[in-house]
């Protein structure tokens, strides 16, 4: 089955995102999954301030990790993430389990400034 996973991260280190980044890949690959790729969207101001941890966020850090995996894979990064204290927040989508739905599906995911007119109708 095809998951992306969308996270934000505390606002600082490069590092500590990539770190996130590594750890929740590495437990992808060696469970049998793959990873199909990473988008770094960088930092930017979250919707509303957020509590997290007993600190307050207003800004975060946000990247985009697709991967291929099980359910029960899918579930053991969502529990690695839930305990990490620097991640602010996250969410996994499941995009498709067919071959059909998945095959032409990128691992790169492009950040869009503008919406074409056609997509929002």
């Amino acid at each position: 089955m095809l998951y992306e996973l969308i996270a934000v991260v505390r606002p600082g280190s490069l590092n500590e995102v990539r770190e996130i980044a590594r750890n929740a890949g590495i437990q992808v690959l060696r469970s049998g999954g793959v990873v199909r790729g990473y988008t770094n969207w960088g930092t930017f101001r979250l919707p509303k301030p957020t509590t997290k941890h007993q600190a307050r966020y207003t800004d975060g850090h946000h990247f985009i990790m697709r991967f291929d995996a099980s359910g029960a894979v899918q579930s053991a990064v969502r529990r690695t993430l839930g305990l990490d204290p620097r991640m602010i927040r996250f969410s996994v989508v499941k995009l498709g389990d067919k071959l059909e739905e998945i095959k032409d599906v990128e691992g790169k995911v492009e950040w869009t400034k503008a919406r074409k007119l056609a997509d929002s109708i």
